[in-house]
C-alpha cells in the first residue's frame, strides 16, 4: 500500500498469517498510525490493497473501500474511550448488538469475555467508577466481543500506570492466544513486543527497515532505532577481518559469523559490556573509545552513562550506553561534558551482515 502525506510516504507490504500477531515498531513520524489508519478503514491509500482473511476491505484500482464498521476488525487503542453512560456489560455487548446479535446472547458474550479478562464483578460498573487498567480490561473486551478477523492494538499499555502494565501485558497475551487471534500491536516497548508478538517489522520514513521473528529482530537488531529499544548498542559500518569497519575508518573488534568481508553490517553489544575509564586505560583492550559524557540517567539498580563525540574521537560513538553501578558513577566523579574512555572487549562485540 501506498499513502502519500505531506511530510513524508507510507510505502509498506505486509502479511499477518491468521492467529499469528505483528509488532510495528518505529520512531515518532515512522509511518504506523497512518498504517493503523489504512487497516481500520479511517484513511484509504493512494495505492494498494488490503485483505483481511479472504475479504478485500480496500482495492484502490478496483474502488473498493469497506467502511470500518464492516471489516470485521476491532481497535483497542492507548484510552479506553469507554461510552461513559453504559455499564461494563452495555459496553462490550455493544458491538455484537450492533452486528444484529440479539440482547440475551449479546449480553451471554460479553459477559464471558469481562470474565476472560479478570472483570466479571464490573459488570453493572460504569467506567467513571472503574481504574484506568480496569477500563483497558473492558476495552479489550470490547474489541474481541465482534469477532473481529483482525484485532488492532494501538499502544494499549502506554496510558496505564507503572503497577498494571505487567498485569495488562500478561492478560492481553493469555486472551489474544486463546482466542487464536490475528493482531496487529503498534508499541514502543521492546517488552511489549517480546511477550506479546511472533513477527515484528521496523518503520523508519515510512519504509520497511527490519523485519523477521521478534527474537531474531531484538536480538540481532539492524537499525540505530532498533537497538536503541531493544537495549543494545549499534556501530554500522562493513565487514571487515575480525570485526566491522566503522564509517571513519575505525576498526571495532568483535565476532563475525557469516559475513563477507565488505559487505554492510553492524556490531551489536550490551551497555553492560561497557566499562568506564576517567582516563585511558593501560594495557591492550581491542575496543577503546574516547568519548564525551552527553546524560547521565539513572535505571534502576544501574546509572546508564550516554555518550557523545569526543574532540577529534569517532563521530559514530554518539548516542553509545554504558551502564555501570551508583558506586562506580561515585567513583568517576563525572558530570554532563566529561571526557571519558569507553572499553569494550572484543568477545562482547557480535557483527552481523545486512545494517541498514
Amino acid at each position: 500500500m501506498v499513502v502519500r502525506r505531506e511530510t513524508f510516504t507510507l510505502d509498506v507490504a505486509l502479511t499477518v498469517e491468521p492467529g499469528q500477531v505483528l509488532a510495528v515498531l518505529g520512531p515518532n513520524g515512522a509511518g504506523k498510525s497512518t498504517l493503523l489508519g489504512v487497516l481500520s478503514g479511517l484513511l484509504r491509500p493512494d495505492q494498494g490493497h488490503v485483505r483481511v482473511g479472504e475479504t478485500v476491505v480496500t482495492d484502490v484500482a478496483a474502488g473498493v473501500h469497506v467502511p470500518p464498521h464492516r471489516r470485521g476488525v476491532g481497535l483497542m487503542a492507548q484510552q479506553a474511550l469507554l461510552f461513559p453512560h453504559l455499564t461494563a456489560l452495555g459496553n462490550v455487548a455493544f458491538g455484537p448488538r450492533a452486528h444484529g446479535v440479539p440482547r440475551r446472547a449479546a449480553e451471554q458474550r460479553a459477559r464471558e469475555l469481562l470474565a476472560d479478562v479478570d472483570v466479571g464483578e464490573l459488570a453493572d460498573r460504569r467506567p467513571a467508577r472503574m481504574s484506568g487498567g480496569q477500563q483497558q480490561r473492558v476495552a479489550l473486551a470490547r474489541a474481541l466481543a465482534p469477532r473481529p478477523d483482525l484485532l488492532l492494538l494501538d499502544e494499549p499499555l502506554a496510558a496505564l500506570d507503572v503497577d498494571a502494565t505487567p498485569a495488562m501485558r500478561a492478560l492481553l497475551r493469555r486472551v489474544i492466544r486463546a482466542a487464536g487471534q490475528t493482531a496487529v500491536l503498534v508499541t514502543h516497548s521492546a517488552l511489549d513486543a517480546l511477550v506479546l508478538a511472533d513477527q515484528v517489522v521496523v518503520l523508519t520514513g515510512g519504509r520497511l527497515v527490519e523485519q523477521g521473528p521478534t527474537r531474531e529482530v531484538l536480538g540481532r537488531p539492524r537499525t540505530a532505532f532498533t537497538a536503541r529499544i531493544a537495549g543494545l548498542d549499534l556501530v554500522p559500518g562493513a565487514v571487515a577481518d575480525g570485526g566491522l569497519l566503522a564509517p571513519d575508518g575505525t576498526v571495532v573488534a568483535g565476532r563475525v559469523d557469516g559475513a563477507v568481508p565488505g559487505e554492510p553490517a553492524v556490531a551489536v553489544f550490551p551497555p553492560s559490556a561497557v566499562a568506564v575509564f576517567p582516563e585511558p586505560p593501560k594495557g591492550s583492550p581491542r575496543n577503546v573509545l574516547p568519548v564525551r559524557l552527553a546524560t547521565v540517567e539513572p535505571r534502576g539498580d544501574v546509572v546508564r552513562l550516554r555518550a557523545a563525540p569526543a574532540p577529534g574521537g569517532p563521530p559514530w560513538v554518539d548516542g553509545l550506553a554504558a551502564d555501570v553501578t551508583p558506586a562506580a558513577v561515585a567513583d568517576l566523579g563525572v558530570e554532563p561534558g566529561a571526557e571519558l574512555w569507553f572499553v569494550v572487549k572484543a568477545t562482547e562485540v557480535q557483527v552481523y551482515p545486512g545494517g541498514a
